[in-house]
């Protein structure tokens, strides 16, 4: 097999299989490469049933029932596998969560007067989430109220408090379910250190009992931590407009200084784009014999540069080596989260220098210039100017760049989706009662090697909008049908009649740009909206979720929160819980009699798309609305 054959078969993308080329005809070592080497993984790590929680271990269950049926303590495969899964939901929603937290502790300090170069850009929604959270806005300056806010929630961290704050954005019903189920989040912290305790040998050993605490977990993140990160993120960068910009690595200018901004958090990453403004920065990039600077995105800081600012997009996870390749990359800086270790091993073969700049996330190999919101722009212009001297040591002769970019649309907040509607959600209700939209899903997540990069994300998106079906996409699979180029007004072609005629009265694509990873929250405010108009609770909406392509722990969390809201929820990646089949049939079918809500697993976009089609013409036909028969999808699409 051929190098150019070999590449199609790992990514969908055009830039992606040429840098991937270069990378196999110059020897450089990509995640790909690593995957192979790892082969054969774990059957009982893929399976969740070997653990090494304490010095007993590690022990391992034979799920076929040869070997030992339970580990050191007595421990089942259920008990493993429940455990496994609360940990790995614990770190997911801990990572969502002090992100919010360092949100919230840069907006105290700015709100204190203390922080360089950042502001209350978008006061109007700070008075709004003030009078959320029953603090007093009326003749009083912004930062006070900020201040206030801040508190408030920051409490919410390791809350006294019966429940978290923005629960109350839920429906009563939903409310009431999860304080039946003891499954309400009380506090952000609490819940992630309880799990953690819960799974601690000679603790929780019942699967059942574990398992309903990890959604409280989730819930934390997403009623919590995440949505945190996301409001007084709108309100300190602005909140997301519609607005145009463009995508893949053709984004790279060869006459320029080009920057990448990896990771997940804003903060750094806003003040570096306003000192790539400064006209002495400017100059001295000038001087070096560049036309400017040139800053581009990656991952979800790219996102929320690019909902925000325009910043135009390099890629998503499995781009992050690749456009080291390019040799057209003078600086990489990151923050954390999604960052490969290997970025830094990548960047040695060429002149790019690689910055790190969270405490918490050093990385071998790179220069670390520490974030100090005190000293924000200060910092930016710093790590502008490395950018430049590394210009500067750049070999033109190692310069690729794939031709061509993408223009996509970015940047649908709630604000911008329900001002598009007249300010209610009245004219999508409408729209999804008369079935010109069928419903609407929640197509998010990762990139992973295991998987074509991409296809997954952009086959289930194709299908449904053909099938009338709304999209909202955030993180990974914003990048990815992005590229594909279903996030343009024009898309709506590829829509199906009822979606088209939707899309083109009001100028928007049939997939819509939410954020970043975090924003995933954004659909969690977005369907309580449509569920408080309805009167009913979230499960008994037409929605549904899906994570084609996931990778992290953070998507598992994600995943977790969006069944206990009562979304149900397909994976296309098989999580580490088959060794359990109990544990299997309580998160395929028993929660559905819980929360409302279950998950699916099904890698194959073409038969995932046809499990949510049924799903939502099933939540149809509970709400009484024109449906198709759901029995009748599958087996008539399959034939």
């Amino acid at each position: 097999m051929t190098t150019t054959d070999n590449v199609k078969q790992l990514s969908s993308c055009m830039d992606a299989r040429a840098m991937l080329v270069r990378a196999r005809e110059e020897g450089i070592e990509t995640v790909w490469d690593r995957l192979a080497a790892q082969q054969p993984q774990c059957g009982y790590c893929a399976l969740g049933v070997s653990c090494r929680n304490c010095a007993m271990g590690p022990c391992r269950v034979d799920p076929f029932g040869e070997g030992p049926q339970k580990g050191v303590c007595g421990a089942d495969a259920d008990v493993i596998v429940a455990r496994n899964l609360g940990r790995t939901i614990a770190a997911g929603a801990s990572a969502h969560s002090d992100h919010g937290r360092d949100i919230l502790e840069v907006f105290a300090e700015l709100a204190e007067g203390h922080t360089q170069g950042y502001e209350l850009r978008d006061e109007t929604k700070l008075r709004a989430l003030a009078e959320e959270w029953g603090i007093e806005t009326a003749d009083r300056v912004a930062a006070d109220i900020a201040a206030d806010l801040a508190d408030a929630m920051l409490e919410d961290f390791g809350t006294r408090k019966h429940r978290i704050g923005f629960v109350d954005r839920a429906p009563e019903q939903r409310l009431d379910r999860w304080a039946e189920l003891g499954i309400m989040p009380r506090g952000i912290d609490r819940e992630n250190v309880e799990m953690l305790h819960r799974t601690h040998m000679g603790v929780d050993n019942d699967y059942v009992n574990t398992l309903l605490h990890g959604l409280r977990t989730s819930l934390s993140d997403g009623w919590g931590g995440s949505m945190v990160a996301t409001e007084l993120s709108d309100v300190m960068f602005g909140t997301p407009q519609p607005v145009v910009s463009r995508i893949n690595l053709g984004v790279l200018r060869a006459e320029s200084v080009n920057i990448a901004l990896h990771g997940h958090n804003p903060l750094l990453s806003d003040v570096i784009m306003q000192a790539a403004e400064d006209p002495e920065l400017v100059e001295l990039a000038k001087g070096k014999g560049a036309d400017g600077i040139n800053l581009v995105g990656l991952c979800c800081t790219g996102n929320e540069l690019q909902m925000r600012k325009g910043i135009p997009m390099a890629g998503n996870h499995l781009m992050q080596e690749l456009v080291l390749l390019t040799g057209a990359l003078d600086a990489m800086v990151v923050d954390y989260q999604c960052i490969m270790p290997a970025v830094t091993d990548v960047a040695k073969c060429f002149h790019t220098e690689v910055i790190s700049t969270a405490d918490k996330a050093k990385f071998a190999g790179a220069t670390h210039i520490s974030f100090d919101p005190a000293r924000g722009y200060e910092i930016g212009k710093e790590i502008i100017r490395h950018g430049i001297e590394a210009y500067g040591n750049r070999n033109p002769d190692r310069v690729q760049i794939p031709a061509g970019t993408v223009e996509m649309m970015a940047g649908f907040s709630v604000e911008a989706i329900l001002g598009a509607l007249g300010g209610t959600p009245e004219p999508l209700v409408e729209a999804i009662k008369a079935g010109k939209i069928r419903g609407a899903v929640g197509v998010v997540g990762c990139n992973n090697p295991k998987v074509q990069q991409d296809l997954g994300h952009v086959t289930l998106t194709k299908r449904l909008i053909e099938n009338d079906i709304l999209v909202l996409v955030t993180g990974c699979s914003a990048v990815a049908n992005g590229k594909a180029g279903l996030m343009m007004p024009a898309a709506a072609e590829l829509a199906g009649p009822g979606l088209k005629e939707v899309c083109q009265a009001l100028g928007i694509p049939p997939v819509l740009h939410l954020g970043s990873c975090v924003d995933n929250t954004r659909i969690l405010t977005l369907a309580a909206a449509l569920a408080k108009h309805l009167g009913t609770d979230i499960d008994q909406l037409p929605l549904a979720g899906a994570a084609p392509e996931w990778y992290s722990e953070k998507a598992v969390s994600i995943g977790a929160y969006v069944v206990a809201s009562g979304i149900y929820t397909v994976l296309g990646v098989q999580p580490a819980i088959f060794g359990s089949p109990n544990v299997v049939s309580l998160l395929a079918e028993g929660l559905d009699d819980v929360v409302g809500a279950k998950f699916a697993v099904e890698p194959d976009p073409e038969k995932a798309a046809l499990l949510i089609r049924r799903h939502i013409e099933a939540k149809r036909k509970g709400l009484g609305l024109p449906c198709l028969e759901p029995e009748k999808i599958l087996s008539e699409d399959a034939a």
